[in-house]
């Protein structure tokens, strides 16, 4: 990411795999709240998660710079969210 500021609230993608929230690259979250980092490396962005009916599926922590904020030339998709087993 950038060093832009992204205004609480705003929608944002990921820039990585977090495999475990079930998330990707490119899916679309909220910005709701930043956290220091208690070892003063990285900001963290708690981020709420969406299905595309709006419905909230989750908040999660990620590091600043996992984000990125949406530009007009991108084009959201749809993927199923996947369920992961318990090994």
């Amino acid at each position: 990411m950038t060093d832009t500021t992204i205004p609480l609230y705003s929608r944002i993608s990921l820039d990585r795999d977090f495999p475990e929230y079930n998330l990707k690259r490119g899916d679309i979250a909220t910005f709701i709240d930043s956290v220091p980092d208690p070892e003063g490396i990285e900001e963290g962005y708690i981020l709420e998660v969406f299905n595309v009916l709006g419905e909230s599926i989750d908040v999660v922590t990620v590091p600043k710079s996992a984000v990125a904020p949406l530009r007009s030339n991108e084009i959201p998709q749809v993927r199923s969210l996947e369920q992961t087993t318990p090994s």
